[in-house]
C-alpha cells in the first residue's frame, strides 16, 4: 500500500510505515490545492489541520482506506461519509495533550503574574515592582469545558496546586482518579468559577459558544483559557468583555482565522484592538507543539496503524 505524508513527522512515523510495509511518499511540500489530486493512488494520507476532506474529496480519492490525523481536530474530516465509505480515520490525542496542558498553564501563570509586562519593562531600564503585583492560582474554583485526552492532562497539571476544579463534558472518565474534580453543569461553572479552560472537541454545536450572553451569564468576572479551536470563542464579543473587565483576561493560543494574510477589515480591526490588550497573551496555535509531542504522535499514529492492520 501506498501512504501521503503531507506535513513534517518525526522520521520514526516514516521510517516505522515503511516497515509495515507501505511505500511511503512523504510530501509536507506539497501547497492545500495539490494534496488530494496528489493523494488520489493512496491507500493512507497523513494529514494535519489544513487538509479537509469532506464528501466532495471523498469521491476523489478512490483508494483511500485510511486517514491519520496529526492531533486531535477531526472536524476537518466529514466522519459519517468516512464511516459510509468504511474508511478508517485516526487520531492522536494522547500524542499532545501533556504538551497542551502544560502550555496552558504556563499561559495562565505567565498572565496571573505579568510576566510578559515586567520581562518588557526591565528590557526597557525600568524595575516597577508594584506595576508587576501578580495574583495567586491557589484557592481559585477552575472550571474545565471538555474533560477528553487533554482536559483530563489539564487537570493531572492542576492538581499540584491548592485549586478546587469544576468539569463538565466527561467522556467515560472515573472521576475517582481525579481527587480535586467534580462533575458540574455549565451553569455551575459560571456561578462558581473565576477561571475556565476550554478543552473541546469543535463542531457546528458549539461555534461562539463563548459569547456575550454566555459570558455575561457568569456570577463573577472570570479568567479564559482557550488551547482548544478559535470558533468557538466570539472574538467580537470577548474583546468588549476584556476592556470591561468581565472577563479579567484570557489566554488564547487559537483565534477565529489564523491566518492574517486572509483577514478582512472586520478581522483587521478587531485583532488590532485585541494586540492592545494588556490582559491578553496569545500564542499561534502551538500548545500541543513540543518536541516530545511530536515523537508521540507519531508513536500513537503508528501504533494505531499497526492495530489497523492486524484487525
Amino acid at each position: 500500500m501506498r501512504a501521503l505524508i503531507t506535513d513534517d513527522v518525526h522520521p520514526l512515523l516514516i521510517d516505522g510505515l515503511g516497515d509495515l510495509g507501505f511505500q511511503v511518499d512523504d510530501r509536507p511540500d506539497l501547497a492545500t490545492s495539490e494534496i488530494i489530486d496528489f493523494a488520489q493512488p493512496h491507500e493512507l494520507i497523513v494529514i494535519n489541520s489544513r487538509t479537509h476532506i469532506k464528501q466532495a474529496e471523498f469521491a476523489r480519492l478512490p483508494n483511500l482506506r485510511v486517514i491519520a490525523r496529526l492531533g486531535s481536530g477531526l472536524e476537518i474530516i466529514d466522519l459519517p461519509e468516512a464511516a459510509r465509505r468504511d474508511i478508517k480515520v485516526i487520531s492522536a490525542p494522547e500524542g499532545n495533550c501533556q504538551a497542551v496542558a502544560e502550555h496552558a498553564l504556563g499561559m495562565l501563570l505567565a498572565l496571573f503574574n505579568k510576566i510578559n509586562q515586567a520581562d518588557d519593562s526591565v528590557r526597557e531600564c525600568k524595575w516597577e515592582r508594584e506595576k508587576h503585583r501578580g495574583i495567586e492560582l491557589q484557592g481559585r474554583t477552575i472550571g474545565l469545558i471538555g474533560f477528553g485526552h487533554t482536559g483530563q492532562a489539564f487537570a493531572r497539571v492542576l492538581h499540584g496546586f491548592d485549586v478546587r476544579i469544576l468539569v463538565h463534558d466527561l467522556i467515560d472518565v472515573d472521576l475517582s482518579t481525579f481527587p480535586k474534580c467534580k462533575e458540574a453543569s455549565i451553569a455551575e461553572i459560571q456561578a462558581q468559577a473565576s477561571v475556565v479552560s476550554l478543552h473541546v472537541s469543535y463542531n457546528d454545536s458549539i461555534h461562539h459558544l463563548v459569547d456575550q450572553r454566555w459570558i455575561d451569564d457568569f456570577a463573577q468576572p472570570f479568567f479564559l483559557v482557550n488551547t482548544s479551536r478559535g470558533m468557538v470563542v466570539k472574538l467580537a464579543d470577548l474583546i468588549p468583555a476584556l476592556q470591561e473587565e468581565r472577563v479579567l483576561g484570557a489566554c488564547l493560543d487559537v483565534l477565529e482565522n489564523e491566518r492574517p494574510a486572509t483577514f478582512s477589515a472586520d478581522e483587521k480591526s478587531l485583532s488590532s484592538q485585541l494586540y492592545q490588550l494588556s490582559n491578553v497573551l496569545l500564542t499561534p496555535h502551538v500548545a500541543g507543539w513540543t518536541v516530545e509531542s511530536k515523537q508521540k504522535i507519531a508513536q500513537t499514529i503508528l501504533r494505531k496503524i499497526k492495530n489497523w492492520l492486524s484487525d
